[in-house]
Formats: structure tokens, sequence, C-alpha cells
């Protein structure tokens, strides 16, 4: 049984590309929440239920509430860049946090049939999972 080695180039070149397709999504990731937080948190509410239609049967404080939420772990997922050692952890926190926001989310446009959002999350999760298990090894 032989077992093949990459030169250590070759490894190296991986590696960095591995980081740069990790740090690539986070950046769209916290782009996307810091935005939809924030609007979530300016736009009146006859806006947001125009844009989403779920905030008509949800409490404005609700979704006042998950604006924040959304900023809180949009920041998460870039606090690696002021430190890896303390940010690695809120990092880690923040995109299981936004996996179950986005799961949740996921289920409950697919229950109403809002199709476009739905495949909204489902790209989502499709760039946070990645982050989360590709950062959880780094």
């Amino acid at each position: 049984m032989t077992t093949t080695h990459l030169p250590v180039a070759q490894a190296r070149s991986r590696a960095a590309y591995k980081n740069i397709t990790l740090w690539t999504l986070q950046g769209w990731i916290a782009m996307f929440f810091i935005a939809a937080g924030y609007a979530k948190l300016t736009e009146p509410m006859t806006n947001l239920i125009t844009l989403m239609g779920w905030p008509a049967v949800a409490p404005e404080n609700m979704v006042r509430g998950m604006g924040v939420v959304e900023l809180v772990l949009a920041l998460g997922v870039l606090a690696p860049l002021i430190s890896w050692r303390v940010g690695r952890p809120l990092l880690l926190t923040s995109a299981a946090g936004l996996i179950v926001l986005e799961s949740t989310m996921l289920i409950i446009h697919a229950l109403s049939q809002d199709i476009g959002l739905a495949v909204v999350n489902l790209i989502l999760l499709g760039f946070t999972i990645p982050v989360l298990l590709g950062r959880r090894t780094a």
C-alpha cells in the first residue's frame, strides 16, 4: 500500500486557497446579515412587510430583535479579523447561530410557500456550513 505526500509548496497553496475561499464566504455572509439586520432595525414595518411578508404576522419587537441578532452574528463572523485566538470561538459560535437561524427561516418560508426566500436561505446555508466546517479545524 502506497501513500502519496503532497509537496510542501502544494500543501501550502491548497491551504491558502481554502483560507481565501473561507474569508470570501465569511465576508459575503457578514455583508448579507449586516444589511438584513440594519434593514430590520431601521425600515418602517410597512416596507418590511412588503419586502418579506412574514413581518405581517410577527410582533414588531420580534422583527427588530431579529435585526439585532443578525447584526451581532454577522459581526461575530468577522471577529477573527481582530484576533484569531479570541475571534475563532466567536466565529464558530456565530456560524452555528446563523445556521440555526437560516434553517428555521428556511422551514418557515417553505411552509408559507415563499419559495424565493426559502431559496435565499438555502444559499445562505450553502455559504455558512462550509465556513463552520472549514474553520473548526483551522
